[in-house]
């Protein structure tokens, strides 16, 4: 069985609270209980996390990279500023598949430019959390194939 992390960027703890109607009502928790159920039925072993520390979410792509473990992220806020954590993407030795609830580009002018996507094996976006299925399909898909 696949081991995959799904990581979560800041506010997304959040989840059910924060802005309903831009990120819906589903939970943390309901996300979580998504993914982990997406995973089952995919042969995956998903591990969600979630941080709110830019330092953290880098320290799990290096984890990623040297364990070679395929990752789906929602880098969050980070998705638009920081360096840091695009250089920590391009390290990966597996599919990361970038993920978000909204569609950014759709919403404010900041949040269409993304430093991750280029070092990305794909994004889906807009599909609140069945993105993260999605995802999840996209990265089962691409081991088979590398496997």
């Amino acid at each position: 069985m696949t081991r995959v992390l799904v990581l979560n960027g800041p506010n997304l703890r959040r989840l059910g609270v924060r802005e309903p109607d831009t990120y819906g009502t589903a939970s943390f928790d309901d996300l979580v209980a998504v993914c982990r159920d997406a995973g089952r039925r995919l042969d995956l072993r998903v591990e969600v996390r979630q941080t709110d520390d830019e330092a953290e979410m880098m320290r799990w792509l290096h984890e990623a990279a040297d364990e070679r473990v395929p990752v789906v992220l929602n880098p969050a806020a980070f998705t638009h500023y920081s360096y840091a954590l695009r250089d920590a993407v391009a390290q990966r030795t597996a599919p990361l598949v970038e993920v978000h609830i909204t569609n950014p580009a759709a919403r404010e002018e900041f949040r269409h430019n993304s430093v991750v996507a280029g070092v990305a094996t794909g994004t889906i976006a807009g599909f609140g959390t069945m993105s993260y299925v999605l995802a999840l399909q996209a990265v089962a898909e691409l081991v088979a194939e590398n496997s």
